[in-house]
Order: structure tokens, then sequence, then C-alpha cells
């Protein structure tokens, strides 16, 4: 049995890191300064994305197992991949997906249109892995 891990006040999923920061190399950081002044937004953001929302879901042992699925964006790359609410992605691309931060890790490092697998435990338990070309997250 899994269940969600959700946030908790002052501390725990999803509490912010003092101390910790991320560094956007200068080429993109041009680029995306250069789309807004062009366009008003970004319309390129060079970010693969799935087209789910995800929680980070737990075994009976309170250890983190994976992002559950909680939605789907119709005719997104997961949708398009036979992959549905209430799955849990357990890998992608080789990388070990045990969190939902995990799965934005993975992602992150992965291009728009790249073709990648991802492992999946179905509601039932059932494992499989599915084909999903990746989407480009909106700017």
């Amino acid at each position: 049995t899994l269940a969600a891990l959700t946030p908790q006040p002052g501390g725990g999923a999803g509490a912010a890191a003092p101390g910790i920061g991320f560094a956007i190399p200068a080429n993109i950081v041009t680029d995306i300064a250069g789309q807004i002044v062009k366009n008003g937004r970004v319309v390129n953001s060079h970010r693969a994305e799935l087209g789910v929302g995800v929680v980070t879901v737990v075994d009976q042992n309170g250890q983190p197992a994976g992002a559950g699925i909680g939605q789907i964006v119709p005719g997104g790359p997961a949708a398009a991949a036979g992959v549905a609410v209430g799955d849990v992605i357990t890998g992608i691309n080789g990388h070990p997906v045990h969190t939902a931060q995990d799965l934005t890790a993975a992602l992150a490092e992965l291009n728009p249109g790249q073709a990648v697998p991802v492992q999946l435990l179905g509601p039932n338990g059932t494992p499989r892995t599915v084909q999903v070309t990746l989407g480009q997250l909106p700017g």
C-alpha cells in the first residue's frame, strides 16, 4: 500500500532548504531574458515535461516509494504513452525515482522531444515500462 507524503509545517517534505542555491547557466538566462523582451513571455522553456501532476508516495514502512500520478494532461506525453492517474513512477531513463523531487531532477537532465523509458507501478502493484516522448514545459 502506498500513501501520499504531504508537506509538514516547519519542515519535512517540501520544506525550504536555507543556504542551498541553484545556478542557472548564463546562456539560458540570456535566452530566457531575450524571449521575455521580444515576446513579453517565455515561449521556449527548453525544459522537458511528462504532462503529469505528481506527489511523493510512501510504502507501508513510511519510506519514499515513487512519484504518484494525481493528474494527467489530456493529450500530453504521458497520456499518449498510456500512463494513468494512480500509476506510480519509479524510474525514468535509468534514474530511480523515489520522490517527486527525484522526478523533477531527472527531467531537468532530459530534452523536449527525447524518447525515454518510464518505469511504473500500476494501482494494483504491477510493474511496467512505457516509452514516453517528452514534451516541452510551457514558458
